[in-house]
């Protein structure tokens, strides 16, 4: 009977750990992405164009990729980019951070937010992944 214990609290910890129960899905995300790319740039030698590029975006402070000219709404904040305020950010940039330039009128649908956070957090500021 231990055994039989033992090795359902393996297969839920296997369970658990796995992707099947993240926030998001990367390439579901990447997909999403298409919608920010006229703008944003990820990746490898990533470039600020419209909007500034997005390696290293979580833990990042808004209104800090070098060379990049934002708002002064939204280099004034304060925000760091975690999961919880990306998400928020993205469903409605104009009402989060009033005076930004991003025009982009947001993500309704909260699986594109946790996929697009999945995809875009698994970059480094150095665009590898």
């Amino acid at each position: 009977m231990k055994l039989v214990h033992a090795l359902s609290a393996a297969a839920v910890l296997a369970l658990a750990s796995s992707s099947a129960f993240a926030a998001g899905d990367p390439e579901a995300g990447a997909k999403v992405f298409t919608k920010c790319a006229a703008c944003h740039k990820v990746g490898p030698g990533a470039k600020n164009g419209v909007g500034p590029e997005l390696n290293g975006l979580a833990g990042r402070h808004s209104g800090s990729v070098a060379g990049y000219a934002y708002s002064d709404a939204n280099k004034n904040s304060g925000i760091t980019w975690t999961d919880a305020k990306f998400k928020e950010y993205i469903t409605a940039p104009q009402k989060v951070v009033p005076g930004t330039k991003m025009t982009f009128p947001g993500l309704p649908n909260e699986a594109d937010r946790d996929n697009i956070w999945a995809y875009l957090s698994q970059f480094k500021a150095d665009g590898s992944k």
